[in-house]
């Protein structure tokens, strides 16, 4: 398996995209809409967030999981038992953001937004018939109205060596939602599993865009498109030293939409929520 860089703005782009996404459940675009000065503009503010104490008047609500997650409250990923070594914030345009923080944000969202629901409408317009017929409904049309897509500002801090013993960045999971939209962190780590069971480096080049498929399309795909476990690793030797920002959007239908016989969009995040142990 491999994953190599392909040109938003070539002709086969979408066939080669989703090609990518049904072998191995990610790709990787370039040229893509999305200005690499906003990114880091965005990484830039936020790192002064995570480093001083201000996060701490933005906690988390429970119930409607927006705000600052601190490292003792992190994910365990599904199947593992140590937590993360990381901390996040919640954004969603309805939720709590400090102000000085939220023009640069709400942009980013909605910019992200709009290319997310293209690549979704890529990947319905490729799907093969006998997949495309167990949709409940347009993909596009999964999405159109939806309060529930999710901005993360995920922050990797330093590693100090008193980490826990057999604890990583992010535990090797699968994302919950339809697809994820991630620009290049500004620092190494991500990995993909292949088919192999082997670990691989995602291409991380800065102004690169990494998709992945989310559990909520291999739902309503019947598995075509395959949900691809993947995690941060640790850094090493000097690399330890250095923060790790990322920027995911989660791409979440509206919670009535059926995503099979099994679950609709609502119950499904409810039951992958509860495994994570975040409510």
């Amino acid at each position: 398996m491999q994953l190599q860089a392909i040109d938003y703005t070539s002709a086969t782009a979408q066939e080669d995209f989703v090609k990518s996404l049904h072998e191995t459940g990610f790709g990787v675009l370039k040229n893509h809409p999305i200005q690499k000065t906003l990114v880091s503009a965005i990484y830039s503010e936020w790192q002064t967030f995570f480093d001083g104490e201000e996060k701490n008047e933005y906690l988390y609500n429970k119930g409607t999981q927006d705000g600052f997650f601190p490292p003792n409250v992190s994910e365990t990923a599904k199947g593992n038992t140590k937590k993360d070594i990381k901390e996040y914030f919640h954004y969603y345009p309805w939720g709590q953001c400090p102000a000085d923080k939220k023009a640069l944000l709400s942009q980013y969202y909605a910019e992200a937004n709009t290319l997310a629901s293209e690549l979704l409408a890529w990947v319905e317009a490729h799907s093969p018939a006998d997949v495309a017929k167990h949709y409940s409904q347009s993909l596009s049309s999964m999405v159109d109205g939806s309060d529930q897509t999710l901005l993360r500002v995920l922050h990797y801090p330093p590693l100090k060596g008193d980490e826990e013993l057999g604890a990583i960045r992010a535990g090797a999971h699968e994302d919950i939602n339809l697809l994820t939209i991630l620009p290049s962190a500004n620092e190494p780590g991500l990995q993909v599993k292949a088919k192999d069971g082997s670990w691989m480096d995602v291409p991380c080049d800065f102004g690169t865009l990494i998709v992945n498929i989310g559990d909520m399309l291999q739902e309503a795909s019947g598995g075509y498109f395959p949900s691809t476990s993947h995690r941060v690793i640790n850094p090493e030797g000097a690399d330890k030293t250095k923060s790790r920002i990322s920027l995911p959007l989660f791409l979440h239908p509206k919670p009535e939409v059926v995503l099979s016989e099994r679950h609709t969009a609502g119950s499904y995040l409810h039951e992958r929520l509860v495994e994570l142990g975040v409510i």
